[in-house]
């Protein structure tokens, strides 16, 4: 079953980046589910900072900057997915880009 853990502050279209309020501890590598409105989406932490610095692990209480695969919006809620629940693959843009 997910925890929650945060919720968004602030999203930064141009980074891709959110900045989370966190109610509990996060580090890398663990699971996230971000689900709002508009926002569903599930994603493991590959990159967090806290005022421009990298961090393996934030606490509770922080507000960490977290490289999001999608845009997210203030108010989204963040949980943790526990270890060993499945993860969706992401979704694919059309083809069609050299990007």
């Amino acid at each position: 079953m997910e925890t929650k853990i945060g919720v968004v502050t602030h999203y930064y279209n141009h980074l891709g980046v959110a900045v989370i309020k966190l109610d509990e501890p996060l580090k890398l590598g663990e699971t996230v589910h971000i689900l709002g409105h508009s926002t569903d989406f599930t994603q493991r932490v590959g990159s967090m900072e806290i005022n421009h610095r990298k961090v393996q692990s934030v606490g509770a209480g922080a507000e960490v900057a977290l490289k999001v695969v999608a845009r997210v919006r203030r108010g989204d809620a963040v949980f943790r997915v526990p270890e060993g629940e499945e993860i969706p693959p992401p979704e694919t843009e059309p083809s069609g880009s050299n990007f």
